[in-house]
C-alpha cells in the first residue's frame, strides 16, 4: 500500500516527523549544556591571553634602556595589546604603561585568580547581555612568571564580539550535528519501525475489507524483535478470526435450518397432540396407560423447540442498571418458582431467602431475576426439594451463593457446564439456563462458577459488584 493511503497521518503528523523534531530539539538542548561552560571557558582564555600579551609588553619595556622608553613606545605597546593601560607588580616594584595618560574610569573589576566555575559562567552571560561597552580592570598572573601580578584596563566590546562570533559558530555546529543525527535517526526509524508499522496497518486494513479471503492474511517477517513478534501475532489472530467467522457463518446457516426444522416440528407435534386428545377418549386400558407418557414426551419436545428458538433469536438487552436490594430480587424469584410445577406432578419445593436486607447492588432487576429463576429451576428439575440463597459483602465484591439439596451434578455435566445443549444434568435438558445466567452475570461485570457439587447438593457462587 502506498503512503498516500487516506488512513495514514499527514507528513507533519507522522511519528517519524515528530521523532525528527524531537531529536533536533534534544540535541540542541544537549549542545546548550555544552555551550554554557564552553563560552565561559572562551571568555576566561580570552582574558588570560590579554594578560600574557600585557606581560610580554612589560618585558619589552624592562629590557630597553631607560632613555629609550617614551610615550610613543607605550602607546604602540598598548595598541598591540588592545588595552588602555598595563600595570605590573612584582615584590615592591611596579611598572605602569599608560601611554602618557591615566587609565579611564573602570566599570567592573575581575580577578582571574579568585573566580569559580559558576562565577565564570555568570560573568560570561553578563558580558553577552551587555548593550554598551564597559571598561574592565582585569587582574591576573602570567603563567610565564608565577607570582607576578598583571593588571590591564580594556574595552569589553571586542571581547563580547568575539564571544558572539564563537556562539554563532557553536550554534551552526550544533545545528549541523542535530540535523545529521536526526537524519540518521529518521532513516533508521523509517526502516526499522515506521515502515514495518505501516505494513502492519495496511495488512490490518486489507484484512478488514475482506476477512473471509485467506490471501489477505498478513505475511509476517522473520524479525526476532518486538515488531516481528507483533507481525506473527497479527497473522495468528487473523487466521483464528477467519476460522471463527467461517464457523459463525456455518452456525448462522445451521441456525436458520434449525429454526425451520423447529417450526415444522412444532406443527407436527401440534397435530400429534390433537390426535392424542382423541386417543385419550378411548376406553382401551393400554391406550389410557400410554397416552400420558406420550403427552409428557410431546411437552418436552415442544419445550425443547421453544427454548432452542428463544436462545437462537435472543440478544442481550441493554441493561437498565439501578440500585436494587438483592433480597427483593431473590424473593420475587422464589415466588415464581414455588408457584410453578415441574413435569410429573406437584412435588413440594422450598425457596429460602437468606440475603440480608441491607445488601444492595447496581443491576438490572429483571435480568438478575432471570439468573435466580434459572438457577432455581435447574435445581428443582435436577431433583432438589429446597434451595437457599445467601450473600456476603466485603470491600470490593458481593458474594452470592445458591445452594440446593439435590443429588449433585454428574461429571459429564460439570465438564460442559456452560455450553449450550451440553451442560444439562437431566435427560432431555438443554443446559441453556446456565448459559443465559452466565451471559447476564458477565453483562453486569461479574462472574459465576460451580463452587461445589455432590450427594449433599450443589452450590453456585456469584461474584458481583456491590452498590
Amino acid at each position: 500500500m502506498s503512503d498516500s493511503n487516506p488512513h495514514l497521518p499527514k507528513a507533519h503528523q507522522s511519528l517519524s516527523a515528530r521523532l525528527l523534531v524531537l531529536t533536533v530539539a534534544f540535541v540542541m538542548l544537549a549542545e546548550l549544556f555544552i555551550y554554557t561552560p564552553s563560552v565561559a571557558r572562551f571568555r576566561k582564555s580570552y582574558l588570560e591571553e590579554r594578560i600574557v600579551r600585557a606581560h610580554l609588553a612589560t618585558l619589552a619595556i624592562e629590557n630597553m634602556p631607560e632613555q629609550a622608553t617614551d610615550d610613543k613606545l607605550g602607546k604602540t605597546l598598548l595598541m598591540t595589546t588592545d588595552t588602555y593601560a598595563i600595570a605590573l607588580r612584582q615584590n615592591d616594584r611596579r611598572i605602569l604603561i599608560a601611554g602618557g595618560e591615566m587609565p579611564p574610569r573602570v566599570d567592573a573589576v575581575y580577578d582571574l585568580r579568585m573566580n569559580s566555575f559558576w562565577g565564570w559562567i555568570e560573568d560570561a552571560f553578563m558580558t553577552l547581555t551587555q548593550q554598551e561597552n564597559r571598561i574592565l580592570r582585569i587582574v591576573g598572573e602570567t603563567p610565564k612568571r608565577p607570582g607576578v601580578q598583571v593588571e590591564i584596563y580594556m574595552d569589553e566590546a571586542p571581547m563580547r564580539d568575539e564571544m558572539l562570533a564563537f556562539s554563532h559558530r557553536i550554534f551552526q555546529l550544533s545545528l549541523a550535528i542535530s540535523l545529521f543525527t536526526a537524519g540518521l535517526l529518521y532513516i533508521s526509524l523509517m526502516l526499522m519501525f515506521v515502515r514495518p508499522m505501516r505494513r502492519i496497518t495496511a495488512g490490518m486494513e486489507r484484512f478488514r475489507r475482506a476477512p473471509e479471503d485467506e490471501t489477505r492474511i498478513f505475511k509476517p517477517s522473520d524479525r526476532p524483535d518486538e515488531i516481528g513478534i507483533a507481525q506473527r501475532e497479527l497473522a495468528v489472530m487473523q487466521h483464528e478470526l477467519r476460522l471463527a467467522l467461517r464457523q459463525k457463518d456455518r452456525l448462522a446457516m445451521l441456525g436458520a435450518a434449525v429454526t425451520k426444522v423447529n417450526h415444522d416440528l412444532r406443527n407436527s407435534l401440534a397435530t400429534a397432540m390433537l390426535i392424542g386428545d382423541r386417543l385419550a377418549a378411548s376406553d382401551d386400558p393400554d391406550v389410557q396407560r400410554l397416552v400420558p407418557r406420550m403427552f409428557r414426551a410431546m411437552d418436552r419436545a415442544v419445550n425443547l423447540c421453544g427454548q432452542t428458538l428463544d436462545y437462537a433469536s435472543a440478544t442481550m438487552p441493554t441493561l437498565n442498571a439501578k440500585r436494587n436490594r438483592l433480597t427483593e430480587i431473590v424473593h420475587m424469584a422464589g415466588e415464581t418458582l414455588t408457584q410453578e410445577h415441574p413435569d410429573g406432578g406437584g412435588k413440594p419445593f422450598q425457596w429460602r431467602n437468606e440475603v440480608p436486607d441491607e445488601i444492595c447492588l447496581m443491576a438490572d432487576a429483571a435480568q438478575m431475576l432471570r439468573v435466580f429463576e434459572n438457577l432455581g429451576r435447574n435445581a428443582r428439575e435436577a431433583g432438589a426439594s429446597s434451595v437457599r440463597v445467601t450473600a456476603t459483602e466485603d470491600a470490593d465484591a458481593l458474594i452470592v451463593e445458591v445452594i440446593d439439596d439435590g443429588p449433585g451434578m454428574p461429571e459429564q455435566a460439570t465438564e460442559h457446564l456452560f455450553q449450550p445443549f451440553a451442560g444439562s444434568a437431566r435427560e432431555g435438558g438443554t443446559g441453556l439456563g446456565l448459559v443465559i445466567a452466565r451471559e447476564v452475570i458477565h453483562a453486569h461485570g461479574g462472574e459465576i462458577a460451580l463452587a461445589a457439587t455432590g450427594a449433599e447438593g450443589t452450590t453456585f457462587r456469584l461474584r458481583l459488584t456491590p452498590a
